[in-house]
This record gives C-alpha cells, sequence and structure tokens, in this order.
C-alpha cells in the first residue's frame, strides 16, 4: 500500500474519532438540558455575580432543587444546600467551562441551574447561550460601557453585544431601561418575550428596610430583577426575599469595614467590583454618604495593564464626583488613569503613586492617608492586591460604628 493511502487512512481514522467525539458530547448535552428544565443565564455589565447568587438563594427558599455558578471575583459552583466548591482552572477561563457546569448540575439532580456568563466577545455570547447553556430565561442586569475593547465602540456596541445572549425561543428579564427600541428588535428576531423591572416601577418594590436585613450593601435593582425572576418561577416574593437575605454574599460584594489597622480606626468600603465608571461613581458618592463630611476621603485606585481603557475611563470619570482628599494608585499601568485624571482637572499633589508591594503596606500607607476615621474607597479592579488587601483588612480587629460617628463627628466641629 502506498505510503499517501496510509496517510490518509489515518486522517479519515482520526477524523472519524472526533466525529464520534463530537456527536457524543452533544448527547450528553442535550440529556442535561433534559435534567435540568430550568436554566437561567445571567449576563450584564455590573452585578451579574451578585444577581445570579440572589436567585439562585430565592429558588432554593421557594423549594426548588437549585445549582448556580459564577464567574465573578472567585468563581464558584454553588450546591442545593448553599455550600460551595471552588471552581479550578488549569489554564484561562473559556466558555467550555459552562457544559461541565451543566453536566453537574444534572448530576447534582438539579430542577434549576442559575449560570453567569463567562463570555465577552459577542459572538461566543451567543454561542454560550444558543449552543451551550440554551437558557429558559435569560436575565441582563443591565447595560454600561465597560470592555469597549471587547464590545465597544460605545455603549450602544455593549448593548448590542450583551443582547447577544437572548435565549432563541425563551423569556428577557432585564433592570436595564435605556435601549428598548434595540431589544425590542432583538426579541422580534429571537421570537422571544421580556420585560423591564425596576423598582420604581414595580407593583411592590423593594425597600430600604428589606435592603438593611442584608449582611452587606445590596442594591435595589438587583434585589427586584431576582425577585422577578423567582417570582416567574413560581416562588412568592417574601419566600425568595428571606432566601436571598439569609444567602452567603458574592466576595466581591459592596461592604463597609470598619477597620482597627495598628491603633487608627478608619472605614474602608469595597467597591472594586463595580468596574464601569458609572457603577464606580454611584459606590463613591453611596460611600460618601454613609459617612461624615468631615473625614478625610480617599480613593484608592487599583489599576491592571490589560485593563487599560477601564483606567482611562475612570481617570475621566473622577473629575466629575464629590473630590477626594487623596487618590491611591496602585496596580499595574498606572500612567493611564494618572494621565487621564490629570488632563480631567484632578489636582497633581492629590494624585500618589503607591510605593506599597504587599497588603500590609497598602493598608498602612491607606490607613495614614485616611487619618483617624476617614474613610477610604477601593475602585477599579479587584485582582491581585485589590482582593489581598480585602482578606487582610477582614483580619484586623473590626472598629466601632458608634465609635467611628461620635469621634468623626467631633473632628468636624
Amino acid at each position: 500500500m502506498p505510503l499517501w493511502t496510509k496517510e490518509l487512512l489515518v486522517l479519515a481514522s482520526l477524523a472519524a474519532l472526533v466525529l464520534l467525539w463530537l456527536v457524543r458530547e452533544a448527547i450528553l448535552l442535550r440529556r442535561a438540558h433534559q435534567a435540568v428544565p430550568i436554566r437561567v443565564h445571567v449576563n450584564g455589565t455590573r452585578g451579574k455575580s451578585s444577581v445570579t447568587r440572589l436567585i439562585a438563594a430565592g429558588l432554593r427558599a421557594g423549594g426548588i432543587r437549585t445549582t448556580a455558578k459564577t464567574t465573578g471575583t472567585l468563581p464558584r459552583f454553588i450546591l442545593p444546600d448553599g455550600k460551595e466548591d471552588p471552581i479550578l482552572r488549569a489554564g484561562r477561563a473559556n466558555i467550555g467551562e459552562q457544559v461541565s457546569i451543566l453536566r453537574r448540575a444534572a448530576e447534582e439532580r438539579s430542577e434549576a441551574l442559575v449560570i453567569e456568563c463567562m463570555a465577552l466577545q459577542p459572538f461566543l455570547q451567543w454561542v454560550s447561550t444558543a449552543r451551550i447553556v440554551r437558557p429558559t430565561i435569560g436575565v441582563i442586569t443591565n447595560i454600561r460601557e465597560d470592555h469597549l475593547d471587547v464590545m465597544g465602540p460605545d455603549a450602544t456596541g455593549v448593548a448590542q453585544a450583551l443582547l447577544s445572549s437572548v435565549p432563541p425561543g425563551g423569556r428577557l428579564i432585564t433592570a436595564e431601561p435605556r435601549f428598548q427600541p434595540l431589544i425590542a428588535e432583538v426579541l422580534s428576531d429571537r421570537g422571544a418575550t421580556g420585560r423591564v423591572v425596576r423598582p420604581e416601577t414595580a407593583e411592590e418594590p423593594v425597600t430600604e428596610r428589606e435592603l438593611r436585613r442584608f449582611r452587606y450593601i445590596e442594591h435595589a435593582e438587583n434585589v427586584q430583577l431576582a425577585l422577578a425572576v423567582c417570582e416567574e418561577l413560581g416562588v412568592p416574593r417574601r419566600t425568595a426575599l428571606i432566601g436571598m437575605q439569609r444567602a452567603r454574599p458574592d466576595p466581591g460584594a459592596l461592604t463597609i469595614e470598619y477597620v482597627r489597622f495598628e491603633g487608627r480606626e478608619f472605614v474602608f468600603v469595597n467597591g472594586f467590583a463595580a468596574n464601569d465608571p458609572e457603577s464606580t461613581g454611584q459606590v463613591w458618592e453611596l460611600a460618601l454618604a454613609r459617612t461624615d463630611s468631615g473625614v478625610r476621603r480617599v480613593a484608592l485606585i487599583n489599576c491592571r495593564e490589560d485593563r487599560a481603557d477601564r483606567s482611562t475611563q475612570l481617570g475621566d470619570a473622577v473629575a466629575r464626583w464629590t473630590p477626594a482628599d487623596a487618590y491611591l494608585v496602585v496596580g499595574t499601568g498606572r500612567s493611564f488613569f494618572t494621565h487621564r485624571a490629570l488632563a480631567a482637572g484632578i489636582p497633581e499633589e492629590a494624585i500618589i503613586s503607591s510605593s506599597s508591594h504587599t497588603p500590609v503596606e497598602l493598608a498602612r500607607e491607606l490607613s495614614a492617608l485616611a487619618g483617624p476615621h476617614g474613610v477610604a474607597v477601593g475602585i477599579g479592579n479587584i485582582g491581585g492586591i485589590g482582593l489581598e488587601l480585602i482578606a487582610k483588612l477582614r483580619e484586623e480587629p473590626k472598629g466601632s460604628w458608634s465609635s467611628f460617628q461620635s469621634r468623626s463627628a467631633s473632628a468636624s466641629l
């Protein structure tokens, strides 16, 4: 037999094996879809991990056996009893991971899977939705200017990218009030239905009292959106809400810590996960509104060289917010933030490039800048030293909120 004939036979055999493997994978995936009848796919710019957790907690409280998967700060697989397993990756994250999550949900005998979208490229968002997850309900938390290098060049581009995840023939629930003509066009094209859920227009809006029962700071929009999904799946509002209030928050959730570090008490607000300028600005103003006006205010900006567009956007945005007394810049690619902040009008003396290399050094630098009972807000990116700083501060003794209030009030007199 000629050599080229043998090579063709080998190639044909390999092709047949690959084809058989693909057929097998398709069959297993179809079985997973059949085994897990409720599949909720959560996408959006901000709040995906939180909303995923809220929906899952609400469904569990309603007696629906539910698993969930978050992709945010620390990827987690959430079991039907609320316990969590870390998701370990040998290399970079890719959407193929969603296939194994679906199979595991089926193995756990889940009636529902709530899964966070992990794709950025519009085409991959479509593949994840239409070919892998095949959700019965799609959720888009909001549409804001972030990842413009992939989904831009502006908010409309981001909207078009995120709407790639609208489930064909399914249901879309979103808290995004803008882009309604575009959303309606995509729904029509996909043969899907949808609704917009907002606290200000809801029949029974989430109240401040209900939000205060959470162990962290949760946004009314996120809770209202999650409640709407749970109600569509037959879980009463009160039952779902109690489940949400008792659930474990995401590691990147917005929290306020009253920290005592090396004898200094200050307030630290973890706003790192608010990646886009609009969300970050809301976190900054919320933090200032919850602290006394007489204390020092420090913005801690954690930069990443591979997120240069985010640093540039924040550099433009900070000039529009209530001013900080100091802008402490850490991480890589700091110049992207610094140059834009200076151009936007932030005083040069207010921008400080951190010399810290460890979370202990950064905590020391931060507490010195904030001064007694000041407030420091972490923004930009949670990865790297941001996550390490949060872990370090949570190990420290907690300051007293009543002590903070009384002393900061005295300091402002």
